[in-house]
C-alpha cells in the first residue's frame, strides 16, 4: 500500500483510507462482527487511515473502531470529525462550533474509542453562530493538552481555512471531491489547502456509489438509507448522471469499468470481498480522456503540493 505524508504533520497514511460512517447504518442496517472484521482486515493490507466522527451513530462507530483496533493502536492514524448537530428549528442550522461542545466531543471520543490521544480532530462544520477563529482556539488547546496531535476542519470556505490556520495550524480539509462533484476546485479549497500545505482529504470518491461498478437503485435502497433523500439519486437528476457516468465510463483509457477504479461496496456483510481491490487499485495509474463532458473536466494542476489523500472506501459516504 501507498503511503504519503499527511499535510504538513509528521503522520504518514495510506492513500486510501477506509470511511467507516456505513459501518453504523447509514446505508441500513449494518453487521458488527463484519465490520470489525473489514477495519482488521484493511490494516492487514496497509490501510492506516480510519475516518470517523463522534455522531456517526451516536457514539457506535468509535466503540466499533476501538474493539476493532484493540492491541493495534499503533498501527491506526484516527482522524475524528466533531459532528455537527442541528439546533431544532424549522432551518436546522448545523453548530457545534462552541469551545464547550468541541471539548466535550473530542473527550467522549477518546472515552468511546479506549484510546489517549486523537490523531486528528476535525471540526466538522463552520458554526454560523461562532467565529471559526474561536473553534480552532479551542481545539488549539486540546492539542497542548494531549487529546489530540493534530486539528482539521471540514466542509469549509477557503477563506475560512485560511481564518482557521492563522490561529493554529491544521492539518488537512475534508470535503467531497470526485469526478462526480469538484466543488473543491470550483471553490478555491484546493488552492487554499496548496498553498497553505495541508492535506486534502477527499470523500465520497466515487460520488456516493454513483461511480461504482454497482449504481445503487433509490428504490432498492433501505428506508434509512440517507442516499436516498440526496438530489443526485432524485428520479429528475439520476437518468441525466447515468449518461453523464457511461460518457466517462466510454472515455476511459486504462479501466473498462469506473468500478474496477475502487470497487467498494455500501453496506454490509461483503464488504471484506473488496478490500483486496481498494488496495490493488493504488497502484493503477489512470489516463486523461482525450475528451470530456460535463462533470468531468479536470484541473491539469499537480495537487501533490496539497498532499490529497483519498478516503473512499468500503462503505462510500
Amino acid at each position: 500500500m501507498q503511503r504519503r505524508r499527511f499535510g504538513n504533520t509528521d503522520l504518514t497514511v495510506s492513500t486510501i483510507g477506509l470511511g467507516c460512517y456505513g459501518m453504523s447504518g447509514a446505508y441500513g442496517p449494518a453487521n458488527d462482527a463484519e465490520s470489525i472484521a473489514t477495519i482488521r482486515r484493511a490494516l492487514d493490507l496497509g490501510v492506516n487511515l480510519l475516518d470517523t466522527s463522534a455522531s456517526y451513530g451516536k457514539g457506535h462507530n468509535h466503540r466499533l473502531i476501538g474493539e476493532a483496533i484493540r492491541g493495534r493502536r499503533h498501527e491506526v492514524v484516527i482522524h475524528s470529525k466533531s459532528g455537527s448537530p442541528r439546533d431544532g428549528s424549522a432551518d436546522a442550522v448545523r453548530g457545534g462550533g462552541d469551545p464547550r461542545y468541541l471539548r466535550q466531543t473530542c473527550e467522549q471520543s477518546l472515552k468511546n474509542l479506549g484510546i489517549e490521544t486523537l490523531d486528528v480532530f476535525c471540526m466538522s462544520r463552520v458554526d454560523p453562530n461562532v467565529p471559526v477563529e474561536e473553534s480552532v482556539g479551542a481545539m488549539a488547546e486540546l492539542v497542548k493538552e494531549g487529546k489530540t496531535r493534530f486539528i482539521a476542519l471540514s466542509e469549509c470556505s477557503a477563506e475560512s481555512l485560511r481564518r482557521g490556520r492563522a490561529v493554529h495550524p491544521l492539518a488537512s480539509l475534508q470535503m467531497e471531491y470526485s469526478l462526480f462533484s469538484r466543488d473543491a476546485e470550483e471553490q478555491g479549497q484546493i488552492d487554499a489547502c496548496r498553498e497553505l500545505g495541508l492535506a486534502m482529504m477527499a470523500y465520497a470518491v466515487l460520488g456516493r456509489g454513483m461511480l461504482s461498478a454497482e449504481v445503487p437503485k433509490v428504490d432498492e435502497m433501505a428506508a434509512d438509507d440517507i442516499r436516498a433523500g440526496l438530489p443526485r439519486f432524485d428520479s429528475a437528476n439520476v437518468e441525466k448522471n447515468l449518461r453523464l457516468r457511461a460518457a466517462l465510463e466510454a472515455r476511459s483509457l486504462s479501466s473498462p469499468s469506473p468500478g474496477q477504479w475502487h470497487r467498494v461496496r455500501a453496506r454490509g456483510p461483503s464488504s471484506c470481498r473488496y478490500l483486496a481491490q481498494n488496495r490493488a487499485s493504488t497502484s493503477r495509474r489512470m489516463c486523461a480522456p482525450r475528451t470530456s463532458c460535463s462533470r468531468q473536466t479536470s484541473s491539469r494542476k499537480s495537487t501533490a503540493s496539497c498532499r490529497l489523500v483519498l478516503r473512499p472506501a468500503l462503505a462510500i459516504r
